[in-house]
């Protein structure tokens, strides 16, 4: 029996069954209640735009479902394995399967193979859902919950996007199209002298491409010097923003699939451009899933030791420490990726390996 990783189909089956309605069950109460928080916040915003009603909260629910699906899964699953094991410690099933000649890691099996199922699930809905709920709603908060521009060239939606131009800066609130057909709006032109310091400021609602430039609809100045504002007739700024530059360094690695991330990162590297921070969200996409693997293990602890001697809640207690621990350690890794203190594929995959052989070194040391 000990050779057979899933000695009873029954039995693997009952603890699968049991895993899974507890990870629904956290996930649906964490996502409503969170949910719910984030309408309070941003319900005003998007009724303060003009023609703006019940239908446009739905929307904006709907797009901040996945979101918040997406990151309180590993969370949910954390919490679920806490339940579950402390439930089967409580009514003695562990002590009943171990009798039976079960070992550690025979009882966590069926836990393991439902995170592994529910890893790729993950991965499968943050490609095709998540990231198009991303690149939507960024693109709505950026025109201010009033209409999205739309893209005729096939080019997509971007929001908040940030280009240089020398010692000058241009932003714009969203970008859409491409080709030369790219428009931007909430657009700003920042005029600055060679030491960095902003002479003057211009604002436009409106800028399409020049043949060289960009020119400025209905542009409005500041000069810093003398604070004066005054109206300007249309004005072209940055002659050395081509569009093919344009679209390269409005990329969101966020709004992009794994592939079209894949792709992106060949441009940047054909460009000579940094990929340090692309890179670690490319090898997360992978690693990203893959932590809801970790959480059976790490709550292991909570699965073993006599529920008679009053230290369960002690061992629930350390399960949930050592899942929380993982996902700080993850975070504050994959910032480190992003600006170049750690090499991307270590920020992205060193927490998961760490925490993979310290739940094994806590469950072989304490169970086997």
């Amino acid at each position: 029996m000990q050779l057979d990783f899933f000695p009873s189909r029954t039995l693997t089956l009952y603890l699968a069954k049991l895993f899974v309605v507890r990870i629904l069950a956290v996930l649906v109460m964490l996502v409503l209640v969170l949910l719910a928080l984030d309408l309070l916040s941003a319900t005003g915003k998007i009724l303060a735009a003009p023609g703006n009603g019940q239908a446009e909260i739905l929307q904006y629910a709907s797009l901040r479902l996945p979101q918040l699906v997406s990151r309180f899964l590993p969370y949910s699953v954390l919490l679920a394995t806490l339940i579950t094991l402390v439930t089967l410690n409580q009514n003695s099933e562990v002590v009943a399967m171990k009798a039976a000649g079960l070992s550690a890691h025979q009882v966590l099996a069926p836990l393991l193979l439902t995170a592994a199922v529910v890893s790729i699930v993950s991965f499968g809905f943050n490609e095709r859902i998540v990231t198009r709920a991303n690149a939507t709603l960024k693109a709505w908060e950026a025109a201010e919950y009033g209409p999205i521009p739309e893209a005729t060239g096939g080019g997509g939606v971007r929001a908040n996007v940030y280009f240089t131009d020398g010692e000058n800066i241009l932003t714009a609130a969203t970008l859409s199209d491409g080709g030369e057909n790219i428009v931007l709006t909430g657009v700003t032109w920042y005029a600055r002298a060679p030491g960095g310091i902003i002479r003057q400021q211009v604002r436009a609602p409106r800028a399409t491409y020049a043949a060289p430039g960009w020119r400025l609809e209905q542009p409005v100045r500041f000069d810093v010097a003398g604070a004066l504002t005054e109206p300007l007739p249309e004005l072209v700024v940055g002659e050395e923003l081509s569009p093919e530059r344009i679209m390269l360094q409005s990329i969101d690695p966020d709004a992009q699939s794994f592939w079209e991330l894949s792709q992106s990162i060949d441009a940047y590297d054909a460009a000579g451009r940094n990929t340090d921070e692309m890179r670690a969200k490319w090898w997360h996409r992978l690693s990203g899933p893959l932590s809801a693997l970790l959480m059976p293990l790490l709550g292991s602890i909570a699965a073993f030791g006599l529920a008679r001697s009053g230290q369960l809640f002690v061992r629930a207690i350390i399960g949930m420490a050592l899942g929380f621990a993982y996902f700080v350690v993850d975070n504050a890794a994959l910032a480190m990726g992003s600006f170049g203190g750690y090499p991307p594929l270590l920020a992205a995959w060193a927490p998961f390996f760490l925490f993979l052989l310290l739940g094994e070194t806590v469950l072989v040391r304490t169970e086997e």
